[in-house]
């Protein structure tokens, strides 16, 4: 079902493309990076933090770490990694596949520069088997992602 619906997001924000379905799973952006013979940093990541009872996706290249704060610029004080269960209740995904579009719930997402490097790259397509090729402007478009410097 995931997947199903991040392709109708896809289709319904006019991109021609889809989810990318590979027969293993991929735990870590290393993984994805070596099967499709990409660097790590095309491997985007998205980590969904809290600050109390706010929430924010952060979108950020697969060699970048998120500061600490950064998190607390946008978040508030004492920012945690969300738990699986906020992650699925918020995004509609399970952890280490969190595509960042076609979430559960409408949450802010900030997007990290750190991507712009790439002309495409990949995120999470929703499931463990997926990916989803797009462009840094692709991404902010349908997302409307705030830009921002996570390193």
């Amino acid at each position: 079902m995931p997947l199903k619906k991040v392709e109708q997001f896809l289709k319904n924000k006019g991109l021609d493309t889809k989810p990318i379905v590979f027969e293993t799973k991929m735990e870590t952006a290393q993984e994805a990076a070596d099967l499709l013979e990409v660097s790590v940093g095309q491997i985007a990541k998205s980590l969904l933090f809290r600050s109390e009872d706010k929430f924010g996706l952060f979108v950020v290249a697969g060699d970048v770490k998120v500061k600490e704060r950064v998190i607390k610029h946008h978040l508030g004080k004492k920012p945690k990694m969300a738990s699986a269960e906020q992650v699925i209740e918020k995004t509609g995904f399970v952890p280490g596949a969190v595509c960042p579009f076609a979430l559960e719930k409408d949450i802010p997402i900030f997007i990290d520069v750190s991507l712009k490097r790439y002309e495409t790259f990949y995120t999470a397509g929703g499931i463990a088997e997926s990916l989803v090729e797009i462009s840094f402007e692709d991404l902010c478009m349908i997302t409307n992602g705030e830009v921002v410097e996570t390193a």
